[in-house]
């Protein structure tokens, strides 16, 4: 391929030629005119002399001027001239740059004209959606659009994308050519029903971003809750390592592992379970990694999925979900937190079935920020318990609370319990962190677990809570110390 260009228009062109050599031009064979034999049309002996440098790139000139001089003895009658062996082809290419561009990759089409067809391989699909490894593995700052399009140029010339339709076929690629136009007419104008339809998706299909110990543990719990029809588990890692090695080798249905972003497209809900393993000293620095892995995970995901729910169980919860929503653009009710959940279900479970408790259908939970600073509280119902026994209780409950860790397999189960509430639109109540702006008092925007009824839309109510000074207090406190630490964090 000896010539590429990128026109500035949205409809680009790749010029490449396939199969491109430096060569003699043909040796045609005719009859004479005057039918008395054959002769061959051969280089003019004037002009040998420029021969020697028009052959210049010629690994062994010399080798190939002697041969062409004891051709021209022979037949003193052939001409000779310089030309290009192949064809020269125009591939009409359009890149969306996102909004999130340079941590997002482009977004690739082919842009066929009516009498060209698409030739399906490993990297066009049949809507001319264009996948190559450099997409793949698209990574801020060593991966640039001069790049892709160098690669775009030598994979398309291993194996060309378009052919010429002929006239019968034309007819047919009408609908596709449709199809493309209003995929490629704008991201944000693309009609998602109409391309749901080209795209097989499943009614229930959830994604876990992660192949750690955690990811692994939430696709086993939602494996056997038997929630999803499709569950992806994207794997980010090098290799294959542990755990996903056996998911690999057991295979369980319905559950795909892959390494390709888009294949999370169309899912009802995405979990993040990743976490940057730097070796950053500070505790800002952790976090900053996170952010900066997010930076280029978030924005494409919420791109393939643009109607799902994200879910993260990434740490710290309450800083991740925030990032989340800042770098999706999605409403805030559609970016949820694992939050305190898993701590109010077992505190529940303590109050009922350990301590034998009457609470006369009083609900509590967790709330707040996880770890030491969570606090408990109770639903704002007409008292019904004492004051005394409601703090003894309290008391006692967080106690036997607080002796329990937070595995990776207990997180998972959590988790498959909020994905069940939100993809069959159960509308069940969930300590998960939220928005809490304009609760409590609060004032910036930060996320704090506090009672949310989930369906399919994520948070659709959140449920008032007993109004207690000292609970105000920890949350105001937890949402200033993490406001200020969110201050700190380059999105």
């Amino acid at each position: 391929m000896d010539r590429r260009e990128v026109c500035p228009s949205a409809a680009s062109v790749l010029q490449q030629n396939r199969k491109k050599v430096q060569g003699l031009g043909s040796w045609d064979l005719a009859l004479d005119r005057d039918g008395d034999g054959v002769r061959l049309r051969g280089p003019e002996t004037a002009a040998w002399q420029g021969a020697g440098r028009a052959l210049g790139q010629y690994k062994f000139r010399d080798l190939t001027v002697e041969e062409l001089k004891n051709v021209n003895m022979f037949f003193p009658h052939f001409k000779y001239s310089m030309d290009t062996y192949g064809n020269t082809y125009n591939i009409p290419i359009r890149f969306w740059i996102l909004d999130s561009h340079p941590f997002a990759p482009p977004i690739c089409f082919l842009k066929p004209t009516a009498n060209m067809g698409i030739s399906v391989g490993k990297h066009v699909d049949a809507q001319g959606r264009i996948y190559l490894p450099y997409l793949q593995n698209w990574s801020h700052p060593k991966s640039v659009i001069v790049g892709l399009i160098k690669e775009m140029i030598a994979k398309f010339q291993e194996e060309l994308p378009l052919y010429s339709l002929s006239s019968s076929d034309e007819a047919r690629q009408v609908d596709l050519l449709a199809y493309i136009a209003k995929v490629t007419e704008g991201v944000s104008d693309i009609n998602l029903k109409s391309w749901a339809n080209h795209e097989n998706k499943t009614a229930n299909k959830i994604t876990v971003v992660g192949g750690g110990e955690l990811g692994i543990a939430c696709t086993l719990a939602i494996s056997a809750k038997g929630i999803a029809d499709r569950l992806v588990l994207l794997d980010l890692s090098e290799g294959t390592k542990g755990g996903m090695m056996d998911l690999e080798i057991f295979n369980l249905p319905n559950v795909e592992i892959n390494k390709d972003l888009s294949a999370s497209a169309h899912s009802k809900v995405v979990i993040f379970t990743v976490n940057s393993l730097g070796s950053s000293q500070s505790y800002l620095d952790v976090v900053q990694s996170n952010v900066d892995m997010f930076r280029a995970l978030v924005p494409a995901l919420g791109h393939y999925s643009p109607h799902s729910v994200l879910l993260v169980a990434s740490q710290p919860v309450e800083i991740m979900t925030y990032v989340t929503w800042k770098l999706s653009a999605f409403p805030a009710n559609r970016v949820i937190g694992i939050g305190c959940n898993l701590d109010s279900q077992r505190l529940q479970y303590i109050i009922t079935n350990v301590l034998k408790a009457q609470t006369s259908g009083r609900e509590v939970w967790v709330i707040g920020e996880q770890g030491e600073d969570k606090v408990l509280t109770w639903s704002s119902q007409e008292e019904v318990m004492s004051h005394t026994y409601q703090v003894q209780l309290s008391n006692r409950a967080m106690e036997l609370l607080r002796v329990k860790g937070q595995r990776s397999w207990s997180v998972g189960l959590s988790v498959a319990d909020m994905v069940d509430s939100i993809v069959n639109n159960k509308k069940k109540v969930h300590s998960v962190s939220t928005l809490a702006k304009g609760y409590y008092d609060i004032n910036s925007e930060v996320f704090l677990s506090l009672p949310c009824i989930l369906g399919t839309s994520g948070v659709s109510e959140i449920k008032t809570t007993l109004k207690e000074d000292t609970v105000t207090e920890k949350l105001q406190s937890s949402a200033s110390s993490i406001h200020g630490l969110q201050q700190q964090l380059k999105l």
